[in-house]
């Protein structure tokens, strides 16, 4: 293992609490140093839609999954020029793709970024998922408003240029966050809400070449098929014992980000043939104090 931070770590975690990403609003996130304009895909032509993929049957691109086992960068918090051992990363999608990298790219379709929640109040307030007292729901870990994905053409209404835009920009595939917002619903939403979005997303993915990913929400892996999606990027599954339940829905193109080393140190053991990276829970960059990088 390569650590790139000057860091003493514990057995236990990196912080006082380890959970999902901080990932930048997609308005406020900018390239950072060495951020190029094009992307240049390492990993395999799919197959036939599902956990292998698709291709371009019925007037759609080729689609491209990322390199299983592949070193790679998990940036959210800002773009920087990774590791020279890297050949994959993700981004946020107001950020550039990395040149000569696989490149990922993070759009937030389920809930709303911190810094937009008033843009989707004051101009799709019947797309915000609200109580039975009529008041918005929100995550209260993150700040984020839920989406409701009952209105599922209206959310692709503007969910899916963001994603069309990524291909426009040169990522390879896309990872749509916040699938499992319905165990945050109060009830106002069903898994099947969100699975229908997902596999909505999917289409619209895969018609502009993107791979995409199914992020977290081991409790929809057995409707994988439904989804649409292609391969996996789980935050912290050995931390919540789901890295084998992933493994058996999609073989060995998923992705794992640990944020407490005690995780990340049981995933190199457990799972040699994926690919793992521990990072700080913020996904600062460099330049930034707390950055973490190591990957098994």
């Amino acid at each position: 293992m390569k650590l790139y931070v000057g860091v003493a770590f514990g057995a236990g975690c990196l912080l006082s609490a380890c959970g999902e990403d901080a990932a930048q609003g997609p308005s406020s996130g900018t390239g950072g140093e060495g951020v190029a304009s094009s992307s240049s895909s390492t990993g395999t032509t799919t197959g036939s839609g599902g956990a292998s993929g698709s291709t371009g049957g019925g007037g759609q691109l080729p689609v491209v999954l990322p390199p299983a086992n592949a070193v790679f960068d998990y940036q959210l918090g800002g773009a920087y020029s990774p590791p020279s051992d890297v050949t994959m990363v993700v981004r946020d999608r107001a950020a550039s793709p990395g040149s000569g990298l696989y490149n990922v790219c993070y759009v937030n379709g389920f809930q709303a970024q911190p810094g937009e929640s008033q843009w989707w109040l004051d101009n799709h307030p019947e797309l915000v998922l609200r109580d039975g007292q009529g008041d918005p729901i929100i995550d209260a870990d993150w700040n984020e408003l839920l989406l409701d994905t009952k209105e599922r053409d209206g959310l692709l209404a503007v969910i899916a240029p963001q994603v069309e835009q990524c291909a426009t920009d040169g990522y390879d595939a896309v990872e749509v966050d916040n699938l499992d917002s319905h165990l945050r619903g109060e009830g106002q939403l069903a898994q099947a809400d969100n699975v229908a979005f997902m596999a909505e997303l999917s289409k619209v993915a895969h018609a502009a070449g993107l791979a995409i990913a199914q992020k977290n929400a081991a409790e929809l892996l057995d409707r994988h098929l439904d989804l649409g999606t292609d391969f996996v990027v789980s935050e912290e599954c050995n931390r919540y014992d789901e890295c084998q339940d992933f493994v058996d829905a999609y073989g060995d193109v998923v992705f794992i980000i640990e944020y407490c080393k005690q995780g990340f140190d049981q995933g190199c053991t457990s799972f040699s043939q994926l690919s793992i990276v521990l990072r700080d829970l913020d996904l600062v960059t460099p330049q930034s104090g707390g950055h973490v990088f190591d990957e098994c």
